[in-house]
């Protein structure tokens, strides 16, 4: 199947909104849990998850934190602005800059009620905090702001924690409540910079990583910062019309270092962000490869990148390699990069075996990386789930699907 050509109906199933999970489980690792191995599916709970992983497996998690994205301004009239910071703009990969800027700070956004945004700034004051927004050019339905306060010794990491709100999924159809603060991020989150949870995460207690660290099973860190597009269902007819949503991806040698020594073993992406976080490292590994004096903007993934080029293929030994000796040659600790990679049916997996992912939105790109990582049975799957009382979408149950 050509990605390209691939039309989003074909992906279509009925979410009822009883199936949507409105809040979490009072425990985390309470929830159910669908295995898909050998093409059977059995089902048990997430509390139980190590008896299904095979010895000495690598689990890689996202250990993006969600940050409180959400801002609330008013007009001079005193009419309320929503301001939803997307991503940063900023002229390098790294997505911390922006967050650790003093005084100013220049993001993407959507902007709730920009029709009643007349005056060239609207300001927000919290806290003894004075926020003010102004707007710099639209681009499509997203807003290019700038963002000052006061005081202006605070970054805008600290502006956000006292002044935002965490943006919970709009499926939810409720306002964020004091329980998301805690349950809509993951125990083990760590790099701020992601506007949605990496949902499959958290399902994870301590007690059950270190159950799962007592089989012999390595615990990775990767950092994907996710977007907000994650979550959109797809409106073109086919995929060739479709932009896929870049986000930021940040991988230290070490851990880079670790996959290569492992690659004999079952490699285990928690959440389809850590599955494209490794399925791009590949790609990133195999453009070095070609040219080892790009530039760090020149490492990023664009949508179909993983779908051109293929006769000039390696192995995925040789692309982390070619990671580790770029990031040495650098001086670099840490790959920093932003990936818009599109996995559809057709992807030729290069380094993940095993997907622990949530249910997701029917006609989605994360539909179509279930779909290419199960085959056609994605769909038995899905049927399986809604038949037996399977709770969708983020705080919903999950699954562990085994690649053959």
């Amino acid at each position: 199947m050509e990605a390209k050509k691939i039309q989003i109906q074909d992906f279509y199933y009925n979410l009822q909104a009883d199936k949507i999970a409105k809040y979490p489980l009072e425990t985390r690792d309470s929830s159910k849990l669908l295995i898909y191995k050998h093409k059977t599916i059995s089902e048990s709970v997430y509390s139980s998850l190590e008896d299904y992983l095979p010895n000495e497996s690598i689990l890689f998690f996202n250990n993006t934190k969600v940050i409180p994205a959400r801002l609330f301004f008013k007009t001079d009239s005193d009419k309320l602005i929503e301001v939803f910071c997307l991503e940063p703009i900023s002229s390098d990969n790294d997505p911390y800059n922006e967050l650790n800027k003093t005084s100013s700070s220049k993001w993407k956004c959507i902007v709730g009620g920009a029709a009643k945004w007349k005056d060239k700034h609207v300001t927000l004051f919290h806290d003894q905090i004075t926020i003010k927004a102004e707007k710099i050019e639209k681009i499509n339905d997203v807003f290019i702001i700038r963002f000052t306060w006061e005081p202006s010794d605070k970054t805008f990491s600290e502006i956000l924690e006292i002044a935002g709100s965490i943006p919970i999924p709009p499926y939810l159809k409720r306002n964020t409540e004091t329980i998301d603060l805690i349950r809509y991020q993951t125990i083990y989150a760590q790099n701020a910079g992601s506007v949605a949870a990496p949902t499959a995460g958290l399902h994870f207690t301590n007690s059950l990583l270190e159950k799962i660290k007592a089989k012999n099973c390595q615990i990775q860190n990767v950092t994907l910062h996710v977007g907000a597009g994650t979550f959109k269902p797809v409106k073109a007819i086919t995929m060739a019309e479709h932009k896929m949503h870049q986000e930021y991806i940040d991988v230290d040698i070490q851990t880079i270092k670790n996959l290569l020594a492992g690659l004999h073993q079952c490699i285990i992406a928690v959440g389809t962000t850590s599955l494209r976080t490794l399925e791009s490292l590949y790609w990133i590994g195999l453009k070095i490869y070609k040219n080892q004096n790009l530039t760090q903007q020149e490492l990023n993934i664009e949508q179909w990148d993983a779908y051109q080029n293929n006769e000039q293929l390696i192995t995925k030994e040789d692309a982390l390699a070619a990671i580790i000796n770029y990031l040495e040659k650098t001086n670099s600790n840490k790959l920093y990069a932003k990936t818009g990679i599109l996995i559809a049916p057709g992807y030729n997996f290069k380094i993940v075996n095993a997907l622990i992912t949530n249910f997701h939105q029917p006609e989605s790109t994360l539909i179509l990386l279930v779909a290419a990582f199960t085959g056609n049975n994605w769909r038995e799957i899905y049927n399986y789930a809604l038949e037996n009382d399977f709770r969708f979408l983020s705080y919903g149950d999950g699954s562990i699907l085994f690649r053959e």
